[in-house]
């Protein structure tokens, strides 16, 4: 197959889908690559690299698009207001599109990719299984975000993260708070400790306070219900009344959290609020809260979406796509996952829909609808 990796142009956006070195896994199996030229450069990736690697450049998006028969991206696709064409619009009728396709986009994306029969992979549908685990760009992502959550909180933050003795006396650690403990907080968990910070970290799953305590923060519990997460691992949205419990909980901590990072999210859905301002007057002057929430409306009440608020004397950061900021990183994991998955579903030559991980990832094919929960939804 031919296989386009064209620039990403939403903005702010600084990662590539494959890097240089990853190249040779697909031409070892005989697909050509082709690369926009310049798509690698935010994230330090120059055309010579993608060159030496056995790719071709190609001068500009429209042609990219035009020539090949998989285009695999990082983004969703969109309109590139240059061209004044949609990405979608200038792929081959029938082609395959790779990359992210998240509920918000369905009700534009979702007629375009069905008007040209293209092939639309989402990588955020992958199932939740063992095989698909080197797939999982939500986890990979997410290791990201956590980490630099924590960076970010430091940054912000008036206070060292460690204890420190010194000879104008002792400096007691930072105290961390996390909520949510899955790849983001428990990342962030990780690299708060690195620091030498203080942690404790909330979760309404019972089943990760090991995981919590193994990387040594302390669990918060409360009274849980039973049924706490989905069938494929994600947490469920919960009724009103245990989000209150939720907020009960969390304000017991809060007077003496130097900083906060948020990570709970509900996929396809809005994040619970677990803050609200009220809760945010309990914390400390000079503390920090670092919300990875805030585009899906944020666990914070006063979080606004890639802004850094000060209020009530607490910083409050709306991370909106923060693995973007450490883009080499980054566009390697997804490297090895995309690749991974693209392996996968063409291992045969031809899609086929009896594998689980195939009939989860592809929304689009020939014109129709083929994921079952999408095409539900998306009718209903």
């Amino acid at each position: 197959m031919k296989i386009g990796i064209p620039k990403e142009i939403m903005e702010g956006e600084t990662r590539v889908a494959i890097i240089p070195s990853m190249v040779s896994i697909l031409t070892k199996d005989e697909h050509e690559v082709f690369v926009e030229a310049g798509a690698g450069d935010k994230a330090t990736f120059p055309d010579s690299e993608y060159e030496a690697a056995g790719a071709k450049i190609v001068a500009g998006a429209e042609e990219l698009y035009g020539s090949v028969d998989a285009v695999i991206k990082f983004q969703a696709p969109q309109q590139n207001t240059a061209l004044n064409k949609h990405e979608i619009e200038m792929l081959k009728e029938g082609a395959t599109l790779v990359g992210s396709f998240p509920p918000a986009t369905h009700a534009q994306l979702l007629p375009m990719l069905l008007q040209r029969k293209i092939t639309g992979v989402a990588m955020e549908y992958l199932p939740r299984i063992t095989k698909a685990q080197s797939m999982d760009i939500l986890s990979s992502m997410s290791t990201v975000a956590g980490y630099k959550a924590v960076l970010v909180a430091a940054d912000h933050l008036g206070k060292f993260f460690p204890l420190l003795m010194t000879a104008a006396g002792t400096i007691p650690p930072a105290s961390v708070f996390i909520l949510g403990a899955g790849v983001a907080g428990l990342q962030a968990i990780a690299t708060a400790k690195r620091l030498g910070a203080k942690v404790e970290a909330f979760d309404p799953r019972p089943v990760v306070k090991e995981q919590i305590e193994s990387l040594g923060a302390q669990f918060v519990e409360m009274e849980m219900p039973e049924d706490v997460e989905t069938a494929g691992g994600y947490a469920k949205e919960m009724s009103d009344e245990f989000l209150k419990k939720e907020q009960e909980a969390i304000a017991s901590r809060l007077p003496k959290v130097d900083a906060l990072i948020s990570t709970a999210q509900i996929f396809g859905k809005q994040s619970p609020l677990l803050v609200t301002e009220e809760m945010v007057k309990l914390m400390r002057p000079g503390s920090v809260i670092v919300d990875l929430a805030a585009a899906e409306g944020g666990n914070c009440e006063l979080s606004k979406p890639n802004e850094v608020v000060v209020k009530h004397g607490v910083t409050i950061f709306g991370a909106v796509n923060l693995a973007s900021t450490v883009p080499i990183h980054a566009s390697q994991m997804h490297s090895k996952n995309v690749i991974t998955l693209f392996k996968h579903l063409f291992a045969e030559g031809e899609l086929d829909f009896e594998d689980e991980i195939t009939r989860n990832g592809c929304l689009t094919h020939n014109g129709e609808i083929v994921n079952e929960m999408v095409k539900k939804n998306f009718n209903g």
